[in-house]
């Protein structure tokens, strides 16, 4: 099985993880941000990256449209729970970071999106 497609989504997941994990005190301080949400805005888009690369790189590799749309909810599925256990690790082993109920939230709504688009466009009826 060539990884070739699978690529753009293996490289996401590592910088997620990467970004996920860094300890709260490299990120800024700024009250605007808070305002207007801007972490939960970072969540969704890079959550929905990754289902978006994840799934892209499937419908290269899978030409049956029921597998496809198979393989497409158990990525949504993982991206979730990806996100869910991203904050426990937060919270137990990153300096300066919590759990944070709205981090999974919107994670899980970058998930649905990511997987929506997918579904809509990768998965022609």
């Amino acid at each position: 099985m060539r990884i070739r497609f699978l690529l753009p989504g293996i490289l996401w997941f590592i910088l997620c993880t990467i970004l996920f994990t860094l300890p709260g005190s490299s990120f800024p301080k700024e009250d605007w941000l808070d305002k207007i949400w801007f972490d939960k805005w970072v969540h969704i888009g890079l959550i929905g990256l990754l289902v978006l690369s994840w799934c892209w790189g499937m419908q290269k590799k899978v030409a049956d449209k029921q597998k496809l749309a198979n393989i497409f909810r158990w990525i949504l599925f993982l991206a979730i729970a990806y996100g869910v256990g991203m904050e426990f690790v937060q919270k137990h082993l990153v300096a300066n970071r919590s759990f944070d109920g709205g981090d999974i939230i919107a994670d899980s709504a970058g998930a649905i999106i990511g997987y929506l688009y997918s579904s809509r466009v990768y998965i022609k009826k």
